[in-house]
């Protein structure tokens, strides 16, 4: 069945400047500006930003998890890929920002026995979009 037009709730996240380093840690980014407030300004940031993939976490701990993709789309978990992410960052997202987030799949089609799903999350700061992403799964059928 065609998913296209399904919607997802995603809860709002505050960005901490704890998740940020957490985050960089994790994927072993050294850069300071991500771990250093006095650094981030010196640099021009106002305040310590994010890190370009940073905005899966924002996903994952509003409740967009790989485990609620799975159930709302109906996919078998072993049967699915990670196709493609892409991230366009329309203003500088920042510790301390609250961001409210809103989920659609946008395209659902079926090629060479694989079902390909964009899913794209639009997401506000003060009703401002400030980022959009757009992210390929691919379930694998037979």
């Amino acid at each position: 069945m065609n998913k296209t037009g399904l919607t997802f709730s995603i809860d709002s996240f505050i960005v901490e400047r704890g998740k940020i380093k957490e985050f960089v840690l994790a994927i072993g980014d050294e850069n300071p500006i991500y771990k250093d407030l006095s650094y981030a300004k010196e640099m021009g940031y106002k305040d310590i930003p994010i890190p370009p993939t940073f905005p899966t976490v924002i996903e994952m701990w509003g409740g967009l998890d790989f485990e609620t993709i799975i159930q709302e789309l109906e996919l078998n978990p072993l049967m699915v890929l990670h196709g493609e992410q892409e991230y366009e960052y329309l203003d500088e997202i920042y510790a301390g920002d609250t961001i409210s987030c809103s989920a659609k799949v946008t395209a659902h089609v079926e090629k060479r026995r694989m079902d390909i799903i964009t899913i794209e999350v639009v997401y506000k700061r003060d009703c401002e979009v400030v980022l959009i992403s757009r992210s390929n799964i691919i379930e694998r059928k037979g």
